[in-house]
């Protein structure tokens, strides 16, 4: 979360970012707030400094005199209770109030309503042109007996759904890769928990409650079910204060992604597009404030060295104000090309990396020590999608199809999947 003295000293540039990002926050009320809990902490001290003060004479005054020192010590004891549950009352409401407040924005994102703002900053790869009506990846998928919608409704509900024969091995060839990538790049490798506390979801900007949530929580638990591995990425240094000198630190994570997806479900949402699971691996990093923006374009990077070994065509999107999550200062996409989607194909969302700047690392209290004996300071986080193996799996299928039915497997993927070419079952 934005941190007070900012929201006071900058309220204007809070004001206008806040309405750039579409969020919905009170400054107002979060600036009367912070003034209530400066006067509170403020009336508190005098009271129990009152009472100490008491505390010291008592001792030393006469026979005559004790007793109404003693009762007025006694006295206080309500009050300072008194403004010591306002205080926390106000504290809470204070932390939630400013949470909905978005991060800053980066002077160089494209400020606009929606996602109709962002802007295209580069496009890679050969959009295919096929000699033949192309499928989508839904009637591919049941064509060569890789999905199966149907019984996962049945067993689970809508938007689930069963990987079957060769996509279950093109799955673990896809985390297998992405894994094996982020491991010379240096990160260190995890499988995450595929659920987390409260704090930790509330932490990293997910929110856990209300009709916006895309958490699913476990009734009676302090627990829900992640979105993303950022969430369980960046729990792990949650209250630590770490030495400069690791920073800095990378890590990725493979799970199990839960989300609502609440809202409307289009053509091109069909299949695999949005779904409520589904198996990604993240990069997550820890950084020194001036080395976040580079980390950013380095996350950004890897994604396009990933996709462009897979051979899949796609743009890079820079996002506007309006289409920013609350904890991202500056968030890229990349675009694969789906031939498939709409009439005649067109882009989708595949992979993001969004600069957090020390937005979550306030609400996790994640610090570091610049030098020994110097005061710890918040540092930066980032994350990225390596592989989202969903989505990922629409753009191989859709964009590796062949006239007689059958898909090519991407080459890098060959040696970890055995097979070359993907066609019907008998």
């Amino acid at each position: 979360m934005l941190d007070l003295e900012t929201i006071r000293t900058r309220t204007d540039e809070v004001r206008r970012n806040t309405a750039d990002r579409n969020m919905k926050a009170d400054i107002d009320k979060v600036l009367r707030l912070a003034d209530r809990r400066s006067a509170l902490i403020q009336e508190g001290d005098g009271l129990r400094n009152r009472r100490k003060e008491l505390s010291q004479r008592i001792p030393k005054a006469s026979d005559a005199q004790r007793p109404a020192l003693v009762e007025e010590a006694a006295a206080l004891k309500g009050p300072i209770a008194q403004k010591e549950a306002e205080l926390a009352q106000v504290e809470e409401e204070l932390r939630a109030e400013q949470a909905r407040i978005p991060n800053l924005t980066h002077p160089d994102a494209p400020v606009a309503k929606d996602e109709t703002g962002n802007r295209e900053l580069r496009r890679w790869g050969r959009i295919p042109r096929f000699d033949f009506q192309p499928k989508d990846h839904v009637a591919l998928g049941e064509a060569l007996g890789l999905i199966d919608f149907d019984n996962a409704t049945k067993v689970t509900g809508a938007n689930f759904f069963f990987l079957k024969n060769e996509a279950v091995l093109l799955e673990l060839a896809l985390c297998r890769f992405a894994l094996e990538t982020l491991a010379r790049e240096g990160f260190i490798l995890h499988t995450t928990p595929d659920l987390a506390r409260m704090r930790v979801l509330e932490g990293t900007g997910f929110n856990p409650r209300g009709e916006e949530t895309q958490i699913y929580r476990i009734d009676g638990f302090d627990l829900g079910l992640i979105a993303t591995a950022e969430i369980t990425l960046g729990g792990i240094l949650m209250d630590a204060i770490v030495p400069a000198e690791r920073l800095p630190i990378l890590v990725a994570g493979l799970s199990h992604c839960f989300r609502v997806e609440a809202g409307a479900y289009g053509r091109a949402s069909r299949g695999l597009y949005r779904v409520h699971q589904f198996t990604k691996v993240e990069m997550f990093a820890f950084t020194r404030p001036e080395d976040s923006d580079a980390m950013h374009h380095r996350f950004l990077a890897i994604e396009e060295k990933i996709y462009q070994a897979l051979g899949i065509p796609y743009r890079v999107m820079d996002i506007s104000t309006g289409d920013l999550g609350g904890p991202a200062y500056r968030k890229f996409d990349l675009e694969a090309w789906m031939p498939g989607r709409g009439d005649a194909g067109e882009f989708g969302e595949i992979t993001s990396t969004s600069n957090c700047t020390d937005y979550q690392a306030r609400r996790l209290g994640i610090r570091f020590r610049p030098a020994a004996g110097k005061k710890p300071e918040l540092l930066h986080t980032l994350n990225g999608t390596a592989i989202a193996t969903s989505r990922t799996l629409i753009a191989i299928l859709e964009n590796y199809q062949q006239a007689d039915g059958s898909v090519l497997v991407p080459e890098v993927l060959r040696p970890m999947t055995a097979f070359d070419r993907i066609g019907p079952h008998p």
